[in-house]
């Protein structure tokens, strides 16, 4: 191309001179400067001291200004806020995680919870019984100024597998209004912990209740018409939906599953702070272990992930359970899966088995008292 070449001038300009047209030209290459110091470290997630009991949320009778009064007086390092289910409509475990869901309203028909096209006077009753809770709950809170109190809600999974849909069939059936369902909760649920921690001054730590979800990741849950299963969900799938909602809620969340044979390694992989099980089930105890149970505990456990140890019965026993029986249930698990003794202080959380709703108003006391003296025989296992 000659000097006068309007091409040649124009290619000149855009630093490709020398390059024929249809030529091409490798980039020029370019210096990135990679600092050779290591990332700084992310700190470990703060949790709740040493050595302390909590309750798992339900409790007998329906006084919220008593059944406060009695989780900050047993557990006050730790007070779960209380659920009292007796009252009924509202007050079940998917009616007030309903009150919490934004622009999503359900009501209650002859099978169950069914979503409505605007809030009824069911929603209205749920949403007056939490707030009630709440006011009860902040002044019991107010007399002893916890640092930490845990609140206890439906997770998404259970919640769609109990909710119907407009046309009866279960919202798990519809995986776009299990989403929405997801993210109505988990809007609602920030809500509610900013409330809860305002009022109370207390780090909120959030307990998402799944008993319905190995049977959920099993396809076991019957079709409305009670002839069929609803299709089963892929375990990656469920991880992944628990993930993002832990991971929009600005609050350690625990994940609670008191089946058979909960999924530990899920639940620990879905970024929960604690996993919550019933540890007297056959799977975790005694002759009847099964190491893949108990697998799942220790990998859990290597991995700093610290579990809720449900080890007080849900009923009053025939016999109360001496403190150093009860210690030794979880010594020995810690010794079966090699951990030193002096750690699980750090690694368990007694409480009930599950929720104490069937129990009388004395054993709910007394387990309370029970999980909470638990926790102090852990933090001293020479004691």
């Amino acid at each position: 191309m000659s000097s006068d070449d309007p091409l040649a001038a124009a290619l000149a300009a855009a630093g490709l001179g020398g390059v024929q047209p249809g030529d091409t030209r490798p980039p020029e290459p370019r210096i990135e400067v990679v600092s050779d110091d290591p990332a700084e470290p992310t700190g470990p997630r703060e949790l709740w001291p040493e050595g302390i009991g909590t309750g798992v949320g339900s409790l007998p009778g329906t006084d919220p200004r008593e059944a406060s009064a009695l989780v900050t007086g047993e557990t006050p390092e730790f007070p779960a806020f209380p659920e009292l289910p007796a009252r009924g409509v509202g007050a079940d475990m998917i009616g007030r995680t309903a009150g919490l869901l934004v622009d999503l309203a359900v009501e209650v028909v002859p099978t169950g919870w069914r979503v409505t096209a605007r809030t009824g006077r069911d929603l209205r009753r749920a949403r007056d019984l939490l707030a009630g809770d709440l006011d009860a709950f902040d002044d019991a809170c107010d007399r002893i100024r916890p640092h930490w109190v845990k609140i206890q809600v439906a997770g998404p999974w259970t919640l769609a597998a109990s909710v119907e849909l407009a046309s009866g069939h279960r919202v798990l059936t519809d995986r776009g209004a299990v989403r929405e369902f997801a993210a109505s909760l988990g809007e609602g649920l920030r809500a509610h912990v900013a409330e809860v921690a305002e009022r109370t001054g207390a780090t909120v730590v959030v307990q998402l209740d799944e008993p319905g979800l190995p049977a959920v990741i099993a396809g076991s849950l019957s079709t409305a018409s009670g002839y069929g299963t609803v299709r089963a969900v892929r375990a990656p799938d469920a991880q992944d939906l628990l993930r993002d909602l832990i991971s929009g809620i600005a609050a350690p969340v625990v994940v609670h599953c008191c089946a058979d044979r909960p999924p530990i390694r899920l639940l620990a992989g879905a970024g929960a702070a604690a996993v919550a099980i019933d540890a007297t089930r056959p799977a975790f105890t005694g002759t009847t272990a099964e190491p893949r149970a108990l697998d799942a505990i220790g990998e859990t456990w290597d991995e700093g992930v610290p579990l809720l140890l449900g080890l007080l019965p849900g009923t009053a026993p025939e016999r109360e359970p001496a403190i150093g029986d009860l210690a030794r249930a979880g010594y020995d698990l810690a010794d079966r899966l090699g951990f030193d003794r002096r750690r699980l202080a750090r690694l368990a959380v007694p409480t009930p088995a599950c929720g104490l709703a069937g129990a009388t108003p004395d054993w709910a006391r007394r387990a309370l008292t029970l999980s909470r003296e638990l926790g102090k025989a852990f933090a001293d296992p020479d004691e």
